[in-house]
């Protein structure tokens, strides 16, 4: 059954240069390891060869994940993953004030697709250069590779940070300044392991806690006043 739902597996449009890349140099490897091998070594390398490109596959799919009844008081999740920080933080490259900071690890077996936990108007997108840190790491935010984008929904100004981790190379982001967004529409995505963060106002009432597995575009993070 899992097979079968690898298979069927929908891949997101990011993940198609990287697959068609490792294909061809595993079957390269494969190639000329071969003649020098024993034969168990064949078959070793080739079910290796196998499990790491089904990981990859895994990594890059894309689920089904429309919001068929928008509600923008509802904030949920842009990503899959764990909740590994929940506090109150002066947000200074954009808002310039006191915001519920909420963090998202996502591990290599996650989902890497971000969406825009609710709709609005994108006021500011910006991308970073910098360093590799873990993604836990807590001057992650500001030192790391990341990409900044703040909408305005409503009253409310709500920033998103999207963060490469130790494993990730290349962010990628969609959100253009001064064009509309919408709840659940894909804002980026990031290649490997990796972080988002979410600034959202004080008035907003937290549903989730330290440790929650979250689900993008279905875990409510947060609900507005």
């Amino acid at each position: 059954m899992a097979f079968k739902k690898i298979i069927v597996m929908k891949i997101h449009k990011e993940g198609f240069s990287t697959l068609i890349i490792a294909f061809v140099v595993l079957v390269i490897i494969q190639f000329f390891a071969m003649p020098v091998l024993p034969p168990a070594g064949d078959i070793i390398l080739l079910f290796v060869s196998i499990a790491f490109y089904i990981f990859l596959i895994s990594f890059f799919r894309s689920p089904d994940r429309k919001v068929n009844n928008p509600n923008d008081n509802l904030l949920l999740s842009p990503c899959d993953g764990k909740v590994v920080v929940i506090e109150q933080v002066f947000e200074e490259e954009y808002i310039k004030a006191e915001c519920w900071q909420i963090s998202v690890f996502m591990s290599p077996l996650n989902v890497h697709i971000n969406w825009f936990p609710s709709g609005g108007r994108i006021l500011y997108s910006k991308y970073h250069p910098g360093k590799y840190l873990v993604a836990w790491h807590p001057k992650a935010s500001f030192e790391n590779e990341r990409t900044t984008v703040c909408y305005q929904s409503g009253d409310d100004k709500i920033l998103l940070r999207q963060i490469a981790g130790a494993l990730a190379r290349r962010i990628v982001c969609y959100a253009t300044e001064d064009n509309p967004c919408r709840q659940g529409q894909e804002m980026g995505f990031i290649k490997f392991g990796s972080r988002v963060d979410i600034f959202l106002p004080l008035t907003c009432d937290i549903k989730v806690k330290l440790n929650d597995v979250v689900q993008g575009n279905r875990t409510v993070l947060a609900t507005r006043k």
